[in-house]
Parts: structure tokens; C-alpha cells; sequence
């Protein structure tokens, strides 16, 4: 049964029946269920992760619907975590699928983090973004993180002795000094490709495949239809890894 769900992804030479073996064993906590945390979760309970912690401590409302595509009308009202969880195990049901209603903070992240080999970061702020590249860098655990708005998103993945996201973005903007993404607005489909991307580089990092986008920032124009990609160098004074 597992062998047939999983053909096409056993098929390719670089994940085979051993890749996908590992992938079974592989624990991933998504911080998020939201634009990007959608596809994330969906296409990594389709390959096959074998469990998945989804932390969020927020109710679907309406205006979610444009972009998180986890969740339909009727789970308005509901908690996220609790109804990407039930879509998860719909989807598929050999997941280990864990809700966490309740954000990732210092506080529980000693007890929670150690349960897992990998965290992808699917929040829609800075200081999210910004505590899990620290708390990622502490328990020496790797992290891919993304972040979009409007026709615009980007993504990196932190991974033990490279630079993490700090060496780039040093400093965390106070809240109510940015614009919000309610204020700047989404097109659906960008979180959408930015999320899938994030699901692709969680597989190539639980695999140990390709290359990961370490010590650099993938930077995507979805107007103009263009990829760049910024290199940057670990960075002695970092705040969170100090350049180890």
C-alpha cells in the first residue's frame, strides 16, 4: 500500500525505498498553519513525513480563505492546528500529525524542539520569524523559513555551521513599525509557490540531497517572473550564531 502511495517519489534515483524509509522516520514541526504553512503541510503529509507538529494558536476566519488553502467554509471559527491536523490525516493517514495550539516561545521550545529533526517557520511576522532563527540556532536544529506578501517572497534555510538569519536581518522591527500583511495584502498563489518551495527544501534537508539554500536568501518577484539569490556570509558579531 505504502509502496503504491508513494511511486512516484520511490521511483526517483535520489530518494528510492531508502529516502522514503527515512522520510517515514523523519519528525517536522511547521511553526504556522497559515498562507505558507498550508502547502507546506500538505505536500510533506503527502511525501510521507512521518510526523508532523502544526503550532498555531489562531481560529480560521474568513479572510484566511484567499490563501490557506488547508481549510474550507465550514472551519470557520475552528482552531487551525485542529482542523490542518484532521485535513492532514484525511489527506494521509499513515501521518503522525500533532496539533500545538499554542505558539513556539522560549518558554515551551526547550521541551518542544528536541521532539523534532527539522523546523520549518510558515509565520506571517518578524519576531516569529526572528525567535525561531534563534531558537533554531540554540538547539542546533535546522530551520527552513519563508515570508511573502503580495507578488513578492523569499525563503533560506538555516543549518548548523552556516550563517543564520540574524547575520543577514540583525535586527527585529518593533511591532506596529512595519506594515502588517493585512495592510500590504497577498495573491493566494504567492504563498502558495514559496510554501511548496519551503515543503521541497524540508525533503532535500531531511535527505541530505542537492543543495540547500545555506548562506543565502532565494528572493522571488512573481510580477517579473524572476529568481535572485543573495549570498551572504556568516557574520562574526551575529547576535544569535556569532558566526559558528
Amino acid at each position: 500500500m505504502e509502496e503504491q502511495r508513494y511511486a512516484r517519489q520511490i521511483v526517483i534515483p535520489k530518494i528510492g525505498a531508502e529516502g522514503q524509509a527515512r522520510l517515514r522516520e523523519s519528525r517536522v514541526l511547521v511553526v504556522g498553519a497559515g498562507g505558507l504553512g498550508s502547502p507546506i503541510l500538505l505536500y510533506l503529509a503527502a511525501a510521507g513525513i512521518g510526523t508532523l507538529g502544526i503550532a498555531d494558536n489562531d481560529q480560521v476566519n474568513e479572510s484566511n480563505l484567499n490563501r490557506q488553502v488547508l481549510y474550507t467554509t465550514q472551519d470557520l471559527g475552528r482552531s487551525k492546528a485542529l482542523a490542518a491536523v484532521q485535513r492532514v490525516r484525511a489527506l494521509n493517514p499513515n501521518v503522525r500529525a500533532i496539533p500545538y495550539e499554542e505558539r513556539v516561545l522560549r518558554e515551551n521550545a526547550p521541551q518542544l524542539l528536541p521532539e523534532y529533526d527539522l523546523v520549518v517557520e510558515a509565520s506571517d511576522n518578524l519576531e516569529t520569524k526572528a525567535l525561531m532563527n534563534e531558537l533554531c540556532v540554540r538547539a542546533g536544529l535546522p530551520l527552513v523559513w519563508g515570508a511573502v506578501t503580495r507578488f513578492d517572497g523569499q525563503m533560506g534555510t538555516y543549518i548548523p555551521g552556516h550563517g543564520c538569519r540574524a547575520c543577514i536581518f540583525p535586527k527585529v522591527p518593533e511591532p506596529g513599525t512595519y506594515p502588517t500583511p493585512a495592510e500590504l495584502g497577498i495573491l493566494g498563489a504567492v504563498a502558495g509557490v514559496i510554501g511548496a518551495w519551503e515543503a521541497v527544501e524540508a525533503v532535500k534537508v531531511l535527505l541530505d540531497i542537492g543543495q540547500p539554500f545555506v548562506d543565502q536568501i532565494l528572493i522571488w518577484d512573481g510580477l517579473s517572473a524572476t529568481c535572485d539569490l543573495v549570498q551572504f556570509d556568516r557574520e562574526p558579531a551575529c547576535p544569535v550564531c556569532g558566526g559558528g
